[in-house]
């Protein structure tokens, strides 16, 4: 058996090696290294396959939310509603302009943030809410843009671990992650399920006047050389990185059905175990997630571990040459950063359990029958001895 992944990025670069390598020689022989053609061809590319009117491609995903807020007008001590259960990154950028950040517990069943505590939070106050399309799984977006019309505010949506996730909604229609709300933010890291081989990120608009916006800010806030408009930022993507995205973008889907398989035999594996809770939930049109749903991109592959040692698991797990992660530790509400005394614990109860019950298995697009095997064989062993 070849050596177990967490992702297994060396893999997929196999496959697509002689594609990558001719794109990115091609960048350094035209030397076009910034905003190339490469980065123009990617951006128009991403557009029609999110069928969304503005992709603006930037240096990362944390300053592809920075951006999305700022291109939005949020001013200093408006609130943005987000998730507890999520990486920081979501609400350091709030904190970073100055805004106030309001966490929010999450879904039991499927981490994301819960709709009826969104309701619960807003105050004169509230400018935005900031769902997370958290480890892949579409986030509740039905309920989460009628909140939002209803109380006139902004959705932006943060869509770096669920691109390629198609929502239905109620009515039956579908729609790619991030091309729901108002905006939406993703993330290029190599690791994602659409990932380069550095930094990189986009924003996600069908607003035609906020693309504008946001496409001064990402450039020192000029759309005319040195004639600065608005306030902005260096945040590009370099031509490097849009040339690895071009080789891979084709292949997104083929990839995230390769996750989704793998999900479902470990799920199947794992389906008679009580100790053991796999990824479930719902779309608006009530398909269960890994059937024939397709909201759920898998990121990462999350079980809950009940009435076991979770952190025993995981040292277990290590032992046995499996890597695994604890995505998230520490919630955000108790990091020293963010903690305010506005939080009380009776409000993040689902957030306070999950932090103790999540582990996250090998997830990506090489993973193969004999590991999947012995992965499911080795926890099963150890949390029914």
């Amino acid at each position: 058996m070849k050596k177990i992944q967490m992702v297994d990025l060396k893999g997929q670069y196999e496959n697509i090696k002689e594609r990558v390598d001719s794109s990115i020689m091609n960048v350094i022989e035209t030397t076009a290294f910034v905003n190339g053609p490469e980065v123009h061809e990617f951006q128009k590319e991403l557009e029609h396959y999110l069928d969304v009117k503005h992709v603006i491609p930037c240096a990362n995903g944390t300053d592809a939310l920075q951006i999305a807020m700022m291109g939005l007008g949020l001013k200093p001590g408006d609130e943005v509603i987000t998730a507890d259960f999520t990486f920081a990154a979501t609400v350091e950028v709030i904190a970073l302009l100055q805004l106030t950040p309001v966490l929010v517990d999450v879904d039991p069943i499927n981490f994301n943030i819960d709709v009826e505590a969104i309701k619960k939070a807003i105050t004169p106050k509230t400018k935005a809410i900031v769902p997370v399309h958290l480890f892949g799984l579409a986030a509740n977006m039905d309920e989460i843009m009628a909140i939002a019309k209803e109380h006139n505010l902004y959705v932006i949506e943060d869509n770096a671990q669920g691109i390629g996730a198609n929502y239905t909604s109620k009515d039956g229609s579908k729609k790619k992650t991030g091309t729901i709300g108002h905006v939406a933010s993703t993330s290029f890291f190599p690791s994602k399920n659409l990932g380069c081989y550095g930094d990189g990120g986009a924003i996600f608009t069908n607003d035609d006047d906020l693309a504008h916006i946001i496409r001064g800010i990402v450039n020192h806030g000029m759309y005319v050389r040195y004639h600065h408009d608005v306030v902005g930022v260096n945040s590009r993507l370099d031509s490097i990185q849009a040339a690895v995205l071009r080789v891979k973008l084709p292949h997104l889907d083929e990839y995230n059905a390769a996750r989704r398989n793998a999900a479902r035999k470990y799920s199947k594996a794992f389906a008679e175990v009580e100790n053991i809770i796999t990824p479930t939930g719902f779309c608006a049109n009530g398909n269960t997630i890994c059937d024939v749903c397709d909201c759920h991109v898998f990121h990462q592959y999350t079980l809950k571990i009940v009435n076991s040692d979770r952190d025993a698991l995981v040292n277990h797990l290590n032992e046995k040459g499996i890597p695994c992660g604890v995505y998230y530790p520490i919630p955000l509400h108790l990091q020293k950063a963010y903690k305010d005394e506005r939080y009380k614990e009776e409000d993040f109860v689902v957030t306070n359990q999950l932090i103790k019950e999540v582990i996250s298995l090998p997830m990506h697009t090489e993973l193969d029958d004999e590991q999947i095997k012995y992965i499911t064989d080795t926890i099963i062993n150890f949390v029914t001895k």
